[in-house]
C-alpha cells in the first residue's frame, strides 16, 4: 500500500471498490515481508486488525461511514496505550506491561473507524533521536537499511515509508515525529502544544511532549489530525481551542501568504546537499506565495526543563531497577537528577515566556520555513562503532526541530528532495499557535508543486 494514500483509498473504500480487509491484509503482508529487516514493529496486532477490518466493511455495507479514516490501518508508537495490548516504551522495564484502556488518541482513531494494526518500535522511552537504543533492537531506515531511521518515533516513520501502515501516531518532545519523517522520507506533523491529548501516552517531558501523525502525504496528515485533535478534559495539558476543518482548508490559496525563512541558527553547519535542496525549495515557495523574507529568531537552547521532567518520571524506577534500562537511557535520565526545584521553576517560567513572545514574529509573516534536518540519515554502523558520537549526532539532528517544541508551535516536515545517494531531505514549515490549518495548507501547496 506504499503507492496509495489515505485520501485515495478512503474514497475507494466508501465506493466499495476495495475493502478494508484487502487493505489490512496487504499491510500485514508488507509487515511480514519487510519487518524482519526494518524492525519497525514491537507488536503486530494481526488478528484484531483483521477483525476490525471486517467490522469496518460490514459497517459500510450497512451504509455507515465514519469518515476518511474508516477501515484504514494505522499504527501507534509503543508509548501509546491500546487496551489489552502491551505498551513497552521499547524497554525491558515495561516488557510485560498490558494497557487497561485505550489512550485518548487511540480511542479517537477507533471512533473515526481506523483499524489499529500494531505498535511501533522506538528509541527507549523516547529519549533519543536515532532509534538505535531499544530493548527490541534498532529500527532501520527503509530508504537505506544501513542508516538510522531517526527517532524517537523511528518505527512509526519506517512503517509508513515502507507501506506497512497507511499512517502512524508518534510523539515529539524535541523533534521525534519530524526528524524520523525527514530521514525516512515521509510527512511528520507536530501540532500545537495541547492540540492533541497525551492522556494514555507514557510521558518523557510533560511541558514539551506532543502527539502527532506520520503519513505518506500532507492531505493524509490533515485527515489523521482531524480525527485526533480536540480538547480532552482528562488531560491537564489539553487546551479547549476550536478545531479547524483541516482537510477542506488544503484547497485554499496560499498566494496571499508571507513566508519567513529563518537562516540564522537553522542553516548553521548544513550538509551541502541539504543546503542545495533548501535553495530549490525557496525557489518553489517564492512562486507560490506573495512574500518570502528572512526572519531572525532568538532560539532557546537550554535543556534543563526536559532533563528535570524526565528524571521525575523515571526516578522511582531508576532507583529500584536501574538494570532494566538501556545504559545510554540511564545516563541521559541521570542528567536531571540534581536539578533543584528553584531552577526547575525558573526554566518553566522561561518556557511560558518563550511561548508568549514567539507570537510577535507572526505579525510580519504567516509561516516560518527551515530545513528539518541539517544532514541526511547517518550510518548506523558508524554510530555504534563510536558510541561517544551518538548523543552529539542526535543533538545535531534535533537542532532545528527542538525550538518549536519549546515554543509549542505547530510544525510539519515534508520531503523536499533526495541526496545523490538517494537519502531523503526534509523541509520544515511552522505557523502560529493553533494554526495547523495554515501549516498544512502551505505544506500541501509545496508538495503539489514539487511532486
Amino acid at each position: 500500500m506504499d503507492h496509495f494514500t489515505i485520501f485515495e483509498l478512503g474514497q475507494r473504500l466508501r465506493r466499495t471498490e476495495i475493502s478494508s480487509l484487502e487493505i489490512t491484509r496487504a499491510c500485514l503482508a508488507r509487515i511480514e515481508e519487510k519487518d524482519s529487516s526494518l524492525n519497525a514493529f514491537i507488536t503486530v496486532m494481526g488478528d484484531s486488525a483483521l477483525d476490525e477490518a471486517r467490522a469496518a466493511d460490514e459497517a459500510l455495507r450497512r451504509g455507515e461511514w465514519r469518515g476518511p479514516l474508516h477501515g484504514i490501518p494505522v499504527a501507534l508508537k509503543d508509548l501509546i496505550d491500546v487496551a489489552g495490548e502491551k505498551t513497552t516504551a521499547a524497554s525491558a522495564l515495561y516488557k510485560d506491561r498490558i494497557a487497561k484502556e485505550d489512550a485518548e488518541v487511540a480511542r479517537r482513531l477507533r471512533q473515526a473507524g481506523a483499524v489499529l494494526i500494531g505498535k511501533n518500535n522506538l528509541h527507549e522511552f523516547a529519549y533519543g533521536g536515532s532509534s538505535l537504543v531499544s530493548y527490541y533492537g534498532e529500527t532501520r531506515n527503509p530508504r537505506d537499511e544501513k542508516r538510522i531511521a531517526g527517532g524517537s518515533s523511528g518505527g512509526s516513520a519506517a512503517a509508513v515509508s515502507a507501506g506497512m501502515a497507511l499512517a502512524a501516531i508518534g510523539t515529539d518532545t524535541a523533534g521525534s515525529v519530524r526528524e524520523p519523517a525527514a530521514l525516512c522520507g515521509c510527512v511528520g506533523l507536530k501540532p500545537t502544544f495541547g492540540r492533541v491529548s497525551a492522556r494514555g501516552v507514557i510521558p518523557l517531558s510533560a511541558s514539551l511532549d506532543h502527539v502527532g501523525p506520520l503519513t505518506a502525504s500532507v492531505a493524509d496528515a490533515a485527515i489523521v489530525l482531524q480525527a485526533i485533535a480536540g480538547y480532552d478534559p482528562g488531560d491537564l495539558g489539553s487546551a479547549d481551542v476550536p478545531v479547524a476543518d483541516y482537510v477542506s482548508g488544503l484547497s485554499e490559496s496560499v498566494k496571499p501568504l508571507r513566508v519567513g525563512v529563518v537562516r540564522e541558527y537553522f542553516f548553521d553547519d548544513l550538509d551541502s546537499e541539504v543546503a542545495s535542496a533548501m535553495e530549490e525549495a525557496w525557489r518553489a515557495i517564492r512562486g507560490l506565495v506573495s512574500v518570502v523574507k528572512e526572519v531572525r529568531l532568538e532560539v532557546p537552547t537550554d535543556r534543563t526543563l526536559q532533563a528535570a521532567e524526565s528524571w521525575a518520571v523515571h526516578k522511582e524506577n531508576v532507583e529500584r531497577s536501574p538494570e532494566l534500562y538501556q545504559a545510554e537511557t540511564l545516563r541521559r535520565l541521570r542528567t536531571g537528577e540534581n536539578v533543584s526545584a528553584a531552577e526547575y521553576m525558573q526554566r518553566r517560567r522561561e518556557l511560558e515566556e518563550a511561548r508568549r513572545v514567539i507570537g510577535a514574529v507572526f505579525a510580519d509573516v504567516d509561516v516560518l520555513v527551515t530545513p528539518t534536518m541539517p544532514m541526511p540519515a547517518p550510518s548506523s554502523a558508524e554510530l555504534k562503532a563510536n558510541p561517544e558520537q551518538l548523543r552529539p549526532t542526535e543533538l545535531r539532528l534535533l537542532r532545528n526541530t527542538r525550538p518549536f517544541n519549546v515554543w509549542g508551535l505547530p510544525a510539519i516536515s515534508v520531503p523536499c528532495g533526495l541526496t545523490k545517494g538517494g537519502l531523503p531531505i526534509g523541509l520544515q514549515i511552522a505557523g502560529p499557535h493553533w494554526r495547523e490549518d495554515l501549516v498544512l495548507r502551505v505544506a500541501n501547496a509545496y508538495e503539489q508543486e514539487t511532486k
